[in-house]
C-alpha cells in the first residue's frame, strides 16, 4: 500500500538547508526513495511511497536536520552518501519493523559514519564523502594506522580515496610529500620502448593516480607540488635502500607485485609515514608461476597489530552502475 508522509520543520530556513541549492538534495533523495518529494513553506512531504520508504525518508530527514542545525550545508554528495549508508545498514524487509528508538540510534550511527570519514582537502574542489560503510571504514583505517591495505574490484574507489586522503595530509602540511609508486607490469600487451627520462617512462603507469588528483584539486596545485618536489614518482624497482619518512606513500596495483617486492616496499616505510596499498585480486598480470605479493601479504600480515585491511566488494562499486553488472557477469562466468 502506497502512503505519504509530511514532516513539519521549525522554520523555512531549516527546510531550505535540507533542500540544498536549487533543491538538488531533494532530487538525490527522490532517486533513492520510491516516491516524489514536495517542499513548501516549512513542510516537506514524501508522496506515493510505501511504508518502508516512508521510514527511510524520516530517518534521512532526521540526519539532515542535525547537520543543518550544526551550521553545515549538506551537499547532494553528502545526501547520496547518507542514502547509501542507510541502505547498506538496513535490510529492507525488516527496516519498518524496528522500534523508533532503535531507528534513532541508527540515524546517529549513520551520521557519525559519514561525518567521521569525510575528506576535506585544502584547495580541493569539494568534500569527499564515503559511499557506504565499506568506504567509510577504509578511510578511517587510513587515518588510524600507519599502513593500510585495500583490496577490491574495479570501481570501488580504492585508488581515488587513497589519493584524496594523501592529498589532505600533504596539503594540510601534516606530511611533507606524496610518493606515488606501482609495479611496472603491462596488462596483457607489450608497450615496447618508451622514450624520455625515468619519470616520463613511468608516467603512463601512474596515469590513474594523476586522474584522481586532477579530479580533486586544480591542475595548478598539482603542477606547483611537482615543481616543489612535494609529489614524487618513485618506480618500485628503485625503492630498495630508501627510508620514506614523514611521507604519504601510495602503492597502486599492488596485486602485480611479487612477494619480494612487497616485502621490500613495506620495509621502506619510515618514521611518521603513512602508506596505502591498493589492489584488485581479480586483475593479476604477473607470470603464471609468480605469486602475488599483495595476496601473500594479506595472508601473513592479517593479524599484525597496527595494520589495517579493507576488503571492498561488488556491492561497493561506485564508478558506474554498469561496472557492477559487468563484474558480476564475469564472476558468474569464471565460477
Amino acid at each position: 500500500m502506497e502512503d505519504s508522509y509530511t514532516i513539519v520543520l521549525d522554520s523555512g530556513e531549516l527546510l531550505s538547508g535540507i533542500c540544498g541549492a536549487n533543491d538538488g538534495n531533494l532530487r538525490v533523495m527522490e532517486d533513492s526513495l520510491g516516491g516524489r518529494i514536495a517542499a513548501r513553506g516549512n513542510e516537506i512531504s514524501l508522496l506515493g511511497a510505501d511504508e518502508i520508504d516512508v521510514c527511510r525518508f524520516k530517518n534521512m530527514i532526521d540526519c539532515l536536520i542535525a547537520v543543518v542545525r550544526e551550521g553545515e550545508s549538506p551537499s547532494p554528495e553528502y545526501v547520496k552518501a547518507l542514502a547509501i549508508a542507510l541502505d547498506s545498514e538496513s535490510d529492507k524487509e525488516n527496516y519498518a519493523d524496528k522500534a523508533p528508538e532503535s531507528q534513532s540510534a541508527d540515524n546517529g550511527a549513520h551520521q557519525d559514519i559519514i561525518h567521521d570519514a569525510v575528506i576535506n582537502i585544502p584547495q580541493g574542489f569539494r568534500r569527499i564523502y564515503p559511499r557506504g560503510k565499506g568506504q567509510a571504514e577504509y578511510i578511517q583505517g587510513m587515518r588510524s594506522c600507519d599502513i593500510a591495505f585495500c583490496v577490491g574490484p574495479a570501481g570501488t574507489g580504492k585508488t581515488y580515496l587513497a589519493v584524496a586522503e594523501s592529498l589532505r595530509l600533504v596539503l594540510s602540511r601534516s606530511l611533507r610529500k606524496l610518493v606515488l609508486t606501482r609495479p611496472v607490469v603491462e596488462a596483457g600487451e607489450s608497450l615496447g620502448f618508451l622514450p624520455g627520462d625515468l619519470a616520463q617512462k613511468i608516467n603512463p603507469y601512474l596515469r590513474p593516480l594523476y586522474d584522481a588528483m586532477e579530479s580533486l584539486v586544480p591542475y595548478d596545485t598539482i603542477r606547483r607540488m611537482e615543481e616543489n618536489r612535494i609529489i614524487e614518482i618513485a618506480p618500485l624497482a628503485y625503492m630498495r635502500g630508501r627510508s620514506l619518512n614523514d611521507c604519504a606513500v601510495i602503492l597502486d596495483e599492488a596485486q602485480n607485485t611479487t612477494k619480494e617486492q612487497m616485502k621490500m616496499f613495506l620495509t621502506r616505510i619510515g618514521a611518521g609515514a603513512r602508506a596505502v596499498i591498493t589492489g584488485d585480486a581479480t586483475q593479476i598480470d604477473l607470470p603464471r608461476r609468480s605469486e602475488s605479493g599483495l595476496l601473500h601479504a594479506v595472508e601473513i600480515l592479517r593479524k599484525v597489530e597496527g595494520l589495517h585491511f579493507s576488503f571492498l566488494h561488488t556491492d561497493d562499486v561506485v564508478r558506474n552502475p554498469l561496472i557492477k553488472k559487468i563484474i558480476q557477469a564475469y564472476d558468474e562466468t569464471d565460477g
